[in-house]
């Protein structure tokens, strides 16, 4: 680059020659004004050519100069350097408006108050209990209303305290054969859960070929389960509650193709929804007789553990032998409660009056 000379003169500098300068600072005086503007100046813009819209006071490159940094191959800088540093675009976030009403539509996520299991059961209708008709039907629903509620008491925390070692909620009850008294335990069971004030209960049917929890409970109105199970309806829609936190998923229609529901996946995404928007403690399940069809090993995903019902006076060895086969490898089996047992002495665990 050949050597620039700046020398003083009225305006101030004086260009090298082949250069251009707008007259304008050249015949203006050395006013305080044209001295802080020279002062201000500190880059330049190298030119063959004036540009009509440089500032004034910029010193621009002579032809033979420029023409030398234009040669191919002259290794030499371009002739036209930028000085500043490239500025970062402004970017606006995007608007989106509603097109009928005009308002912004917002697609940021928005703070959200925490999911609360208790505005759910509160929306579950509920249905009054009906203590005395429940007597009649063998469920105790106060402590002091049989002497059976002790045993299922004592059921019931026996239960509790192996589900939070095992970290399990869902429990299928099952019998080897029709009549063995499953569906009683299950709902006496449900009821003793049910004494427990912080703990969430829910009951469901899912003997879907010959349903009884719904004649047990005195509910002629109960409605189809399988429209539930199907994705059909929320839970709110179907289940009744009784007190603060007992939820009956009672069934008051037969279902034909039981297994096959059992087995499709809209079950699972019921199930699913079952335990997300309720978070019971505890389900208990109603199935079928486990040697008289293929429902409880349809349910094998869908439940942690299986308890089995056996009759004292029907149920025979082999069928106890045949049920603990089926379920080794599929199903953990919880326990076994014998119905129907003979008691000769049965208040001798009781309390004794006191004068």
């Amino acid at each position: 680059m050949r050597d620039r000379t700046r020398s003083k003169g009225k305006s101030g500098f004086v260009p090298p020659q082949g250069g251009y300068v707008k007259p304008a600072a050249a015949l203006a005086g050395p006013t305080p004004a044209t001295k802080a503007f020279w002062r201000m100046v500190r880059h330049y813009i190298w030119g063959p050519e004036p540009d009509p819209q440089a500032y004034e006071g910029h010193i621009l490159m002579s032809k033979d100069d420029a023409g030398d940094r234009r040669a191919p191959g002259s290794g030499t800088r371009p002739a036209h350097v930028p000085v500043f540093r490239q500025g970062q675009p402004v970017l606006h976030d995007s608007v989106t408006l509603n097109q009928r009403t005009g308002r912004e539509v917002f697609l940021t996520p928005m703070a959200l108050s925490p999911f609360n299991p208790a505005r759910i059961w509160e929306s579950i209708p509920e249905t009054p209990a009906q203590p005395n008709l429940w007597a009649r039907n063998g469920l105790f629903a106060d402590a002091t209303q049989s002497p059976v509620t002790p045993i299922f008491d004592m059921l019931r925390t026996r239960i509790l305290q192996t589900l939070a070692r095992q970290g399990w909620t869902r429990i299928a009850v099952t019998s080897p054969t029709h009549g063995c008294g499953k569906s009683f335990v299950a709902a006496n069971l449900a009821l003793a859960l049910a004494r427990l004030p912080s703990c969430r209960t829910v009951l469901m049917d899912l003997e879907l070929r010959d349903p009884q929890l719904a004649q047990l409970f005195g509910m002629t109105d109960a409605p189809a389960m399988e429209d539930f199970l199907t994705g059909g309806h929320s839970p709110d829609s179907r289940f009744r509650r009784i007190g603060r936190n007992l939820a009956l998923a009672l069934n008051g229609k037969p279902v034909a193709r039981a297994s096959e529901l059992l087995q499709d996946p809209e079950f699972s995404t019921a199930m699913a929804t079952l335990r997300d928007l309720l978070q019971p403690d505890v389900v208990l399940i109603d199935t079928p007789p486990a040697l008289g069809s293929d429902d409880v090993l349809s349910l094998a995903a869908e439940v942690d553990a299986v308890l089995l019902v056996v009759d004292g006076a029907a149920t025979s060895p082999a069928d106890m032998r045949a049920c603990e086969n089926m379920f080794e490898g599929r199903l953990p089996l919880l326990g076994t409660v014998l119905n129907r047992a003979r008691d000769l002495t049965p208040g001798r665990y009781a309390y004794g009056r006191r004068d």
